[in-house]
């Protein structure tokens, strides 16, 4: 085996390097080339380790021909084109959690700073003013802090707010009421936190379903007076309707440390009083920075030297011998993931994955890292097989594996079960010619379907009519369906239908399917 050689390209601490050295490991520290002259030298590299400054383009991985791993010191990877990487073969990997102490910390630290104005009473008493009485701060003791989201770092916040003798009650649709009583919170709705908090703190992924989480309507909602503060990702927060709020006092103060544009040059919110700016430090202390930079050698140097995976973004733990026979699976294990967690809404305690027939012989492991990256991708961008666990575990989700040896229908078979508010929640799926995975079951109904690109769910009655008109409408709305699927319990009742479209159906023709007479739910699904 010849010696693996990694280049750090980005400033990181000396440790990395030490590491790569200490594991065999050949390594070069090569730092500010422009990405010709990155492209020029990266051809000879097994590894790429990086921060923020490199950005590891499609042009860049061309040139990579011998390049197996880049390897992230952050959690951030908007610098690293995954899909060219995946195409290529190249493991991106990055390391969720070497900061989340250090962000947990500015997020406390922004908290005091807009209790006690400590800002603009600096620039006063700077300025020979002295206006011991304007700055009439708030005591944290006592208050209520709300948490959207309470994963590693939000956790962490919370840990920090009850032995400062707040009150933290907290949402995220991943927290079950047991990992709640263990981290000390109460687990509420968005609703209700918003009506309680009086500082609101925001530590969650920034996809579809949470983008503008604070938006107009929400911030009307929020207790007057209250504070925010966010050290997750910009675009949370619908930046000119929080302006408009600090205007008219319905928010005391604000204190961001992301944007929804980076880096922010301007900003609505700058100069406005009881605002509070910080240039993206939520992970920049030493410690987080000597963090990242050891789990990025670590990681790297397992995956170089043992082919060990650890919080790789594209692809599973899977060993050379398992791999063709389980990617099938993994491939139906990851959509009937992907459709529960779009379609199972509200708290969900415990998510069972049950294999039948020769999925039953296989090793369950990848098959379940894949229910819950599909599971959980829903809610976050960066959740992938390996890491998906992990976060399942941090939010208290109850995950249960069941082999049965019994023959069932089909020759193989996959069923993932979630227990919501609701009631149990069940698809079930298979391999056709023990390749092409198919939905079978859908929540107790019959239906045979692919899941692929853009899907239509639909509850309706079962009547003559409703059909043609579902048909009428979405041809009015230039929406061409590709298949169509329908099952029913028995006639007359509850029909289902699934239907694979062209293109994705927006909020207005969603709302438009609603009114039709018979429907009772419309789900936009994607897969």
């Amino acid at each position: 085996m010849t010696t693996p050689k990694v280049l750090i390209s980005d400033s990181m601490d000396p440790r990395a390097a030490s590491i790569f050295r200490e594991r065999g490991i050949h390594v070069d520290e090569i730092t500010g080339k422009t990405p010709e002259e990155l492209a020029a030298i990266i051809g000879e590299y097994d590894g790429l380790a990086i921060r923020s400054s490199t950005k590891v383009t499609s042009k860049i991985l061309e040139a990579a021909t011998n390049l197996k791993v880049v390897g992230r010191a952050g959690i951030g990877v908007d610098n690293i084109d995954i899909p060219a990487a995946t195409a290529r073969g190249v493991v991106v990997m990055n390391t969720p959690f070497g900061n989340s102490i250090t962000t947990a910390e500015h997020a406390i630290a922004l908290m005091f700073a807009l209790a006690r104005q400590l800002p603009e009473a600096d620039a006063s008493t700077q300025a020979g003013k002295w206006e011991k009485n304007r700055f009439m701060g708030v005591e944290v003791t006592g208050k209520t802090l709300g948490l959207i989201g309470a994963g590693n770092i939000g956790s962490n916040v919370a840990s920090r707010a009850l032995g400062l003798k707040m009150k933290v009650v907290a949402f995220d649709p991943f927290l079950t009421p047991e990992r709640a009583i263990e981290i000390g919170v109460e687990k509420v709705e968005l609703d209700q936190l918003l009506a309680r908090a009086d500082f609101i703190t925001l530590h969650t992924p920034l996809t579809d379903q949470t983008r503008n989480i604070l938006s107009r309507e929400n911030i009307a909602k929020t207790k007057k007076g209250v504070r925010i503060i966010n050290c997750a990702r910009g675009g949370l927060i619908d930046e000119a309707a929080l302006k408009d709020a600090l205007d008219s006092g319905q928010v005391g103060g604000a204190a961001l440390d992301v944007f929804e544009s980076e880096p922010a040059k301007a900003s609505p919110l700058f100069g406005t009083p009881n605002f509070i700016s910080t240039p993206h430090l939520g992970a920049s202390t030493s410690e987080a920075q000597v963090n990242v930079a050891i789990q990025v050698a670590e990681q790297m140097s397992d995956y170089l030297l043992l082919g060990g995976v650890t919080n790789a973004l594209n692809m599973p733990s899977l060993s050379a011998e398992e791999a063709p026979r389980l990617k099938p699976y993994m491939a139906l294990a990851e959509r009937l993931g992907s459709l529960v967690g779009q379609l199972a809404h509200g708290s969900i305690g415990c998510l069972s994955i049950e294999t039948e027939g020769a999925a039953a012989a296989l090793n369950a492991k990848p098959i379940t890292g894949a229910v819950l990256a599909g599971f959980m991708r829903v809610h976050s961008d960066s959740v992938n097989m390996v890491n998906a666990p992990v976060l399942a575990k941090e939010r208290g989700l109850d995950v249960r594996e069941v082999r049965h040896d019994r023959e069932g229908d089909y020759h193989t078979l996959l069923r993932v079960s979630a227990r919501t508010q609701a009631g149990e929640r069940t698809v079930a799926g298979t391999l056709f010619g023990n390749s092409a995975p198919r939905l079978v079951e859908l929540f107790g109904v019959k239906v045979e379907a692919d899941l692929v690109g853009d899907m239509l769910y639909i509850v309706n009655e079962d009547r003559p009519g409703f059909i043609g008109r579902l048909g009428t409408l979405l041809g009015e709305a230039n929406i061409n369906i590709g298949t169509f699927h329908l099952g029913r319990l028995a006639a007359g009742g509850d029909a289902v239908l699934l239907l694979s479209l062209d293109e994705p159906v927006g909020p207005e023709v969603v709302r438009k399917v609603e009114t039709l007479p018979g429907v009772r739910l419309v789900r936009p699904l994607k897969f």
